[in-house]
C-alpha cells in the first residue's frame, strides 16, 4: 500500500465510519493516540472499538488530507474535518496526523493533534502544504498518482 493510497483509506474510513476499513490500514498490534493526553488504543480490537465510538457517532463527515511530509521515518500530515458532533453540533476538527509505517504499508503507530472549532469553514489559504490550494491536496487530482510510497526499515 502506498502512502497516497493509505491517507486515501483513512479519509475514506472517518467519512463513512468504518471501523473495519480503518483496522485493515495498521498493523494488529498498532498504537493509536488520538490525543497527547490520552493513553493509546493499542492492537486492532481497541482501534476498532474507539472508531465505532467516535467515528460511528459522527454525521456528515468532509475530511480533506494535506500534503505528507516524511522524515525520519515518520510521516505528518495535516487534515480538516467538518461534521456534525452527537454533542457539539456542526463543528471543525483540523488537525495533524504523525504517523509510522510497517513495511507492508499499514500503520504501525499513529499521533493525533487536533482542535475543535464550533460552525463550518473553508481551511485557510495554504493549508495543507499546497499554495493557492484551500482545500489541500485532497482536492488536487494529481495528488494521489505523484505521492510516492514511505519505505522505512
Amino acid at each position: 500500500m502506498t502512502l497516497a493510497e493509505w491517507i486515501e483509506r483513512y479519509r475514506r474510513a472517518w467519512e463513512t465510519g468504518d471501523a473495519d476499513e480503518v483496522v485493515a490500514i495498521f498493523t494488529t498490534n498498532a498504537s493509536y493516540r488520538s490525543s497527547v493526553f490520552r493513553e493509546p488504543f493499542l492492537g486492532s480490537q481497541a482501534i476498532r472499538s474507539y472508531w465505532q465510538r467516535g467515528a460511528g457517532a459522527q454525521r456528515n463527515v468532509t475530511v480533506r488530507m494535506g500534503w505528507p511530509i516524511a522524515a525520519a521515518g515518520r510521516v505528518a500530515v495535516e487534515w480538516w474535518t467538518t461534521m456534525t458532533d452527537p454533542d457539539e453540533g456542526e463543528v471543525m476538527l483540523p488537525g495533524c496526523l504523525l504517523l509510522r509505517f510497517a513495511a507492508d504499508g499499514r500503520c504501525s503507530d499513529l499521533w493525533e493533534y487536533w482542535q475543535v472549532q464550533p460552525g463550518w469553514r473553508e481551511p485557510p489559504e495554504g493549508w495543507g502544504g499546497l499554495p493557492g490550494r484551500p482545500g489541500g491536496p485532497s482536492a488536487c487530482p494529481t495528488w494521489r498518482a505523484a505521492t510516492p510510497a514511505p519505505r522505512f526499515s
